[in-house]
């Protein structure tokens, strides 16, 4: 019975811990989202959001094959 309220013990620290840590991570992201969304309205309406703040993407390779492969 100890082995058993051990491993459960532990299970439940480890949700614990991840739930502390998902929170902070999404009251970090609102923050930051919430000084973007100032930035903005000090700009104005006129300038676009995606404008100010790109989302990066990794490059799209222009070709996936190489063109002339054996030809």
């Amino acid at each position: 019975m100890k082995a058993t309220k051990k491993v459960i013990a532990g299970i439940g620290l480890i949700t614990v811990a991840g739930i502390i840590i998902y929170l902070r991570l999404r009251h970090k992201k609102n923050i930051i989202n919430e000084l973007k969304a100032e930035q903005v309205a000090e700009h104005g309406y006129e300038t676009a959001h995606d404008v100010l703040f790109p989302k990066r993407n990794k490059r799209i390779k222009k070709y996936r094959y190489n063109r002339l492969r054996g030809m």
